[in-house]
C-alpha cells in the first residue's frame, strides 16, 4: 500500500512524479504529495484526498525542478491530513523524505528527538526518519541515511533529497518494495514497475537494506557500509497499454473480461495436451523431496487465502497429502509446527504482501521448504521461495482482485497435478481427464462473461439491499466466501458466506425476506442436498438467485433466477463459478455509484502489518 515514485534527470520532475502516482493509484491511498528541488530551494506541495487535489494545488502554484519524490499516503499513523501527507521536512526544511513502512520504535525516537529540541508539524512516524537523517547530516547525505536506517526497527522503503546536495537522490529498502529505473540523462525510483513505464524498461529490483544512489547520469548500488552491489539490469516485456483501461469504465470489469487469457497463458507450456508430462521451470521439487515432506501449509491473505482454501481441497484429493491453510496474519503468531519435512505454500498476488512474507520467513528459519505463488516476477516472495510458480496474469489494476484470483486458482490445479504424479497419487487416467477438461476452461470462462443478463438484472432488483447471504457445500462454500468477499469490498453491503448444511446451526437464524441468498450448487455428488438447503431459506422468506450447471434444472424450482454455467468435472468448478459472482459485484457496485476501482479503506498490496 501506498505509493513512491522518485525521480533525477532533465525533465520537469513535477510532471514525472504526478504522472507515476496517477500509475499506483490502485495500491489505495489518502493523500498525495510531492517534494521538488530546483534551484537549491527545497518545495513541499501535499493534499489530503485524491491526486486531483494535488494536481489543483501544483497548477495554482507551479513548482520546478529536476528532482523531486513523490508519495500516495495509506494513512497508518496519523489522521488523513494535509499535515499528515508526506513527503516530511526536517526543520530546516532542507531535508525531505517520502516512506512506505511502519518505524515500530518510532515513539522512542520521537521521544528522544524531542529532548534535543527538534519539533514535530505532524502525527505521522515518516516525520522521525526526517529528523533523525538531519541529525545525521555531516555533509553526506548517502551517510546520514545509511546511519539512520540502522536505528530504525520495522519496514520501509525511503526516498530522500537533501537541498544542500541538489545533484543526488538516495533510496532505501526493507520489507518494503522499491525498483530503481535507468534511463538516459534520468533515473527513477518507484514502488512499482507501472508508475515509470511511460520512461523507461530497464530496472533493478531492490534487496532488503540495499541503498541506491542516483544522479542523472548513474546509478550507484551500494550495501549499507558502502560495499559496492552488482545487479543484473530486469528488462520488462509487458506493454504499458495493459495497465489503462482499454475502453472499459473500469479497471475491474477490463480484468474480469481478461480472464480467459489470463487463465490460458497460466497454463501454456504447463499442462499441454499432447503430453502427459507438466512442465514447471521454476520448481526444483523432486519425487525424494516430497517423500520427505509430510505436511503442507498454505499461507495467504484476503483473496489468495480464498484461493488456498481450493488449494487444500485439490492437493489433498489428487496428491493424497495433509494440507492446512492459514490466514498469514495469524499463522506466525500462533507457532505452527514446522521443520524440514514441511512445505509451506505461499499465495501472493504482489509477491510483498507483509504478513505473507513473515510467515515465508518463519517457515525458512524453521527448515521447512518454501514455494511461492505470485504474479510478480522479481517480487520478495519470489526472490526469497526455494520454489516459484508465476501466475500470468499480467497488470492487476483494480484494487478488488479477479483475475490475479483465478490464475491463482489455475496454479492451485496444476500444483496438485504435479504433485500427484509425482507422489504417484494421481493416475495417468485421471490426469488427462482433469488436464483436457483445464485446457478448455478460458472458452467456458468467455462464455459465461458474455451472459450476464441474468447478473445485471439481479444487481438491479437488490442493490439496494444492506446484507446478502452466500451459500454452498464443498468446493462451492470456498467459493461462496469470495464471492462475498468481493461484494463487501467494492459495493459495502455487508456479506456473509456459510457453508449451506450450517445454516441450521445458526444463521438460518438472520434470514428473512429483506436478505437476498446467492447459492451455489454445482458440485453434483452435492447437489439434491443443496436443493433442501436453498428450501430451507425460502421457506423463510428469502429471494434466492442460484449458480448451477447446464443440465441441472431442478434448481429452478427452489429459485427466484438461476444461473447456468457449461458443464465441467466438479473438481474444476471454482473457475467458473466464481465469475458470475465478479460480475455480480461488479453491476451491484456500479449501481450503488460506488468507486469500483478504488474502494474506500482499501489498498492493493497490503505492505505492512
Amino acid at each position: 500500500m501506498c505509493g513512491i515514485v522518485g525521480y533525477i534527470g532533465y525533465r520537469e520532475a513535477t510532471s514525472v512524479l504526478i504522472d507515476g502516482l496517477s500509475k499506483l493509484e490502485y495500491r489505495g491511498y489518502d493523500s498525495a504529495g510531492v517534494a521538488i528541488l530546483g534551484e537549491s530551494k527545497l518545495t513541499i506541495a501535499k493534499k489530503k484526498g485524491r491526486l486531483a487535489n494535488l494536481e489543483d494545488r501544483i497548477n495554482e502554484f507551479p513548482i520546478e525542478g529536476t528532482i523531486g519524490i513523490g508519495h500516495t499516503r495509506w494513512a497508518t499513523h496519523g489522521e488523513p491530513s494535509d499535515v499528515n501527507s508526506h513527503p516530511h521536512f526536517n526543520g530546516k526544511e532542507s531535508i525531505s523524505v517520502v516512506h512506505n513502512g511502519i518505524i515500530e520504535n518510532y515513539m522512542y525516537l520521537k521521544e528522544w528527538l524531542i529532548s534535543l529540541g527538534y519539533e514535530f508539524k505532524s502525527d505521522t512516524d515518516t516525520e522521525v526518519i526526517a529528523h533523525l537523517v538531519d541529525h545525521n547530516y555531516n555533509g553526506d547525505i548517502v551517510e546520514a541515511v545509511a546511519k539512520t536506517v540502522q536505528k530504525l526497527e520495522g519496514s520501509y522503503a525511503l526516498g530522500v533529497v537533501s537541498k544542500q546536495e541538489p545533484d543526488r537522490l538516495v533510496a532505501i529498502r526493507k520489507d518494503s518494495p522499491l525498483i530503481v529505473g535507468l534511463g538516459k540523462g534520468e533515473n527513477f525510483i518507484a514502488s512499482d514497475i507501472p508508475a515509470i513505464l511511460n520512461y523507461t524498461r530497464d530496472v533493478y529490483l531492490l534487496e532488503d537494506k540495499e541503498m541506491v544512489v542516483l544522479t542523472k547520469d548513474a546509478v550507484e548500488i551500494q550495501t549499507l557500509e558502502g560495499l559496492p552491489v552488482e545487479k543484473e539490469i530486469f528488462h520488462v516485456t509487458w506493454d504499458a497499454q495493459a495497465a489503462e483501461k482499454g475502453g472499459y469504465e473500469h479497471f475491474m470489469i477490463k480484468e474480469i473480461h481478461e480472464q480467459p487469457k489470463a487463465i490460458k497463458d497460466t497454463m501454456t507450456s504447463r499442462i499441454m495436451s499432447d503430453s502427459d508430462e507438466i512442465v514447471l521451470d521454476d520448481i526444483k521439487l523432486t519425487k525424494e523431496d516430497l517423500d520427505n515432506i509430510n505436511k503442507v501449509f498454505i499461507v495467504a491473505c484476503g483473496t489468495a487465502y480464498h484461493a488456498g482454501m481450493v488449494g487444500k481441497y485439490v492437493i489433498e484429493k489428487l496428491a493424497r497429502i495433509p494440507v492446512e491453510v492459514d490466514i498469514a496474519s495469524e499463522f506466525r503468531y500462533r507457532n505452527p509446527i514446522m521443520d524440514e519435512k514441511t512445505l509451506l505454500i505461499v499465495v501472493s498476488q504482489s509477491g510483498e504482501t507483509a504478513d505473507t512474507l513473515a510467515a515465508l520467513r518463519e517457515a525458512k528459519k524453521a527448515g521447512a521448504r518454501v514455494m511461492a505463488v505470485t504474479n510478480v516476477v522479481g517480487s520478495s516472495v519470489a526472490r526469497e521461495a526455494d520454489d516459484v510458480f508465476y501466475t500470468w496474469a499480467g497488470p492487476e489494476i483494480a484494487v478488488a482482485s479477479t483475475k490475479a484470483y483465478t490464475t491463482q486458482l489455475i496454479a492451485m490445479y496444476i500444483l496438485a497435478l504435479y504433485l500427484g504424479r509425482l507422489n504417484g497419487k494421481l493416475s495417468v487416467e485421471e490426469f488427462r481427464t482433469i488436464r483436457d477438461e483445464m485446457l478448455v476452461l478460458p472458452e467456458k470462462v468467455e462464455k459465461l462473461i458474455q451472459n450476464k443478463e441474468e447478473l445485471q438484472k439481479f444487481a438491479d432488483k437488490n442493490h439496494m439491499h444492506r446484507d446478502m447471504f452466500y451459500i454452498g457445500r464443498g468446493l462451492d462454500g470456498s467459493v461462496s466466501l469470495e464471492g462475498a468477499l468481493k461484494l463487501k469490498e467494492i459495493s459495502y453491503i455487508h456479506a456473509e458466506a456459510y457453508p449451506a448444511g450450517e445454516l441450521k446451526h445458526g444463521p438460518i437464524a438472520l434470514i428473512d425476506q429483506d436478505i437476498p441468498v446467492i447459492a451455489l450448487a454445482t458440485q453434483e455428488e452435492l447437489f439434491e442436498k443443496m436443493v433442501s438447503n436453498i428450501k430451507e431459506v425460502v421457506t423463510r422468506g428469502a429471494k434466492v438467485i442460484s449458480f448451477a450447471l447446464e443440465g441441472n434444472t431442478d434448481i429452478e424450482q427452489v429459485s427466484d433466477q438461476v444461473v447456468y454455467m457449461p458443464r465441467t468435472i466438479s473438481i474444476l468448478t471454482p473457475i467458473l463459478s466464481v465469475i458470475p459472482l465478479q460480475l455480480l459485484s461488479y453491476y451491484v457496485a456500479v449501481i450503488r455509484g460506488c468507486d469500483v476501482d478504488k474502494p474506500k479503506n482499501l489498498a492493493k498490496s497490503v505492505t505492512v502489518e
